[in-house]
């Protein structure tokens, strides 16, 4: 065999076929990775629920995603607009809804739409974790006597005064 005959499956033919983006919902996703790596750059879809829309598919989780059929990453993302039906109820990220009360899995912008809805709503109701999101303070029960501060620090600050001597410098050259 030779160097100049191409091999089968030559990166060059392979490229042809190879999406570099994949774009499911408002994510566009690395079709460079493998499916389960590329569907945990989505929020709300992590390394266990990528395995699980994968296998729900029917899709290889290790094949390359920008490599998939244009059926078979329709099926992906049918899955992944459907998730509260191939998981359990325990595994999705709305469990409940307050005002719905629906059980379903939000993916994307939706789930950082309904993110800061909720802390909204606890700050409209001032309840101990709203007041804590108004203040800018911890919510979960963290310390906050010795970590956390993000007040003005204390102390000598190198940068400053190395700016104001570098002005210094200048303003000393120019007056001889």
């Amino acid at each position: 065999m030779s160097a100049e005959e191409p091999q089968d499956g030559s990166p060059e033919e392979d490229d042809d076929n190879l999406r570099y983006f994949v774009r499911i919902g408002q994510t566009d996703l690395d079709g460079t990775k493998s499916v389960e790596r590329s569907l945990t750059d989505m929020k709300g879809i992590g390394k266990r629920m990528s395995r699980i829309v994968a296998d729900a598919a029917g899709v290889d989780r290790h094949a390359t995603f920008g490599r998939l059929e244009q059926d078979e990453i329709d099926s992906v993302v049918d899955v992944v607009e459907n998730l509260e039906d191939h998981t359990p109820e325990w595994m999705v990220n709305r469990q409940k809804d307050f005002f719905s009360g629906e059980t379903t899995h939000k993916v994307g912008s939706d789930l950082e739409q309904k993110r800061r809805h909720d802390i909204n709503r606890m700050k409209m109701i001032s309840s101990y974790k709203g007041v804590r999101h108004k203040r800018g303070q911890k919510v979960r029960g963290q310390r906050t006597k010795s970590t956390g501060r993000t007040e003005g620090t204390i102390g000598v600050n190198v940068e400053a005064i190395k700016e104001e001597q570098a002005a210094a410098a200048e303003g000393g050259d120019d007056d001889e």
